[in-house]
């Protein structure tokens, strides 16, 4: 295991310092879903790095990966999770920076398990969640960006310019027949 401990400390040193968001989900066949996560953030030209952490089988790793990202220069943490969906909560327990979660579909119930696994967190450990699904991982990424908006006043701009470009596609009086 100490084998394995140092080379995860070796690849969280080659890691980019330049992220801004780390993004995590515990199986790679998350990342799909996490897609327009990732393109919402290249939009508003936040920087962001990915990481496939599970919550249960790789503790120590994730314990590792958030102290070596805060150090490095996270600001903000996105945690994806289906079925019992304990990333996003331990990620809130290992860090003082916000913590959205993305509850993702899967297995019997269709994501609602997630949903109120990563919603219903004990006082003083909040996640910010949002919708089931890929709906969610792009309302993560709009999230991020207003949260980050708050201390940046770049991602400010792009903020508002992507507001009034949605604001500027309302359709008023239209004929639905045409």
């Amino acid at each position: 295991m100490l084998q394995r401990l140092s080379k995860t400390a070796r690849m969280l040193r080659a890691m980019s310092t330049t992220a801004t968001v780390a993004v995590l989900c515990g199986s790679r066949s998350d990342l799909s879903t996490l897609k327009g996560c990732f393109d919402v953030l290249d939009s508003y030209e936040i920087s962001w790095e990915a990481s496939v952490i599970s919550a249960h089988r790789q503790a120590d790793a994730l314990h590792a990966y958030v102290a070596e990202a805060e150090a490095a220069g996270v600001q903000l943490f996105i945690g994806a999770a289906g079925l019992a969906a304990h990333l996003p909560g331990v990620l809130a327990s290992l860090t003082a920076k916000p913590v959205i979660g993305i509850p993702l579909d899967g297995g019997a119930l269709g994501g609602a398990d997630a949903l109120y696994a990563v919603v219903q967190m004990p006082p003083g450990v909040p996640v910010a969640t949002v919708a089931i699904g890929s709906a969610g991982a792009k309302n993560a990424a709009h999230l991020a960006a207003r949260i980050l908006a708050l201390s940046d006043e770049k991602v400010a701009e792009r903020v508002a310019a992507f507001r009034t470009d949605q604001a500027s596609k309302a359709e008023l009086r239209i004929d639905p027949r045409a």
